[in-house]
């Protein structure tokens, strides 16, 4: 198994704003580096493990701290959604898009990187393949997907949903595969945030056939 290193670094936005990124890459070879982006409740322990996951996988993973716009380190309990959902919505798009861009001229190959990102994060990592300089992105069962659509991803995309997700119908699905044909799209036999262990949704068998999709999608785009 391919052993990591981590560290934290501070990146500063087009703005002047300054952020937190906790940073995981393999000791030997690096294949590329990818953007690890948050779901709602800002930098957790699930959130550091995906980037550990993918560093072990041999990519160097970045994760910006999205929420220091709101409070520098804020983390929310998986219960207080709704105080989540507030933060992410007080935050403008175009200013999580500065912050994404600071986090990924950091990456040591600023032009060999990818995205993935949770529920909220899927929802952003999919503007963000619009927007910025990306090789691809990957969107995990990403929240409010049918009001981008009107922008078109210039990346590779690759999409995960859950059959019984309740807070994402199977129309917003078929409305993603619709707009985007040329997109990879997984259904799995489980709710939303199936890939997150340290939540009761969490449904190993689709997380790890999930994650070994992503992996191959980031071994043909990027590397």
């Amino acid at each position: 198994m391919t052993t990591i290193q981590v560290d934290h670094l501070k990146v500063t936005a087009a703005d002047g704003h300054r952020l937190g990124v906790y940073r995981a890459k393999p000791t030997g070879h690096c294949r590329g580096s990818v953007l690890i982006v948050q779901e709602i409740f800002g930098l957790t322990a699930h959130i550091k493990s995906v980037a550990d996951s993918y560093a072990a996988a041999g990519y160097e993973a970045l994760a910006p701290q999205l929420f220091d716009r709101v409070s520098v380190d804020l983390q929310v309990p998986y219960a207080q959604w709704q105080t989540g959902l507030t933060h992410a919505r007080s935050i403008e798009t175009a200013l999580t898009m500065a912050d994404l861009e600071a986090t990924r001229l950091a990456a040591s190959k600023p032009d060999r990187v990818a995205l993935v990102g949770y529920c909220w994060g899927g929802r952003i990592g999919y503007l963000a393949a619009c927007r910025l300089d990306l090789c691809a992105a990957i969107s995990y069962y990403g929240s409010g997907l049918p009001g981008c659509l009107g922008e078109h991803p210039n990346a590779s995309m690759m999409f995960h949903f859950g059959e019984q997700d309740q807070g994402i119908p199977l129309t917003d699905v078929e409305q993603v595969r619709h707009a985007i044909p040329q997109a990879e799209c997984h259904l799995y036999p489980a709710g939303h945030a199936f890939s997150n262990a340290d939540r009761s949704s969490f449904d190993a068998a689709s997380a790890a056939l999930a994650f070994k999709r992503s992996v191959d999608f980031l071994r043909r785009h990027l590397g």
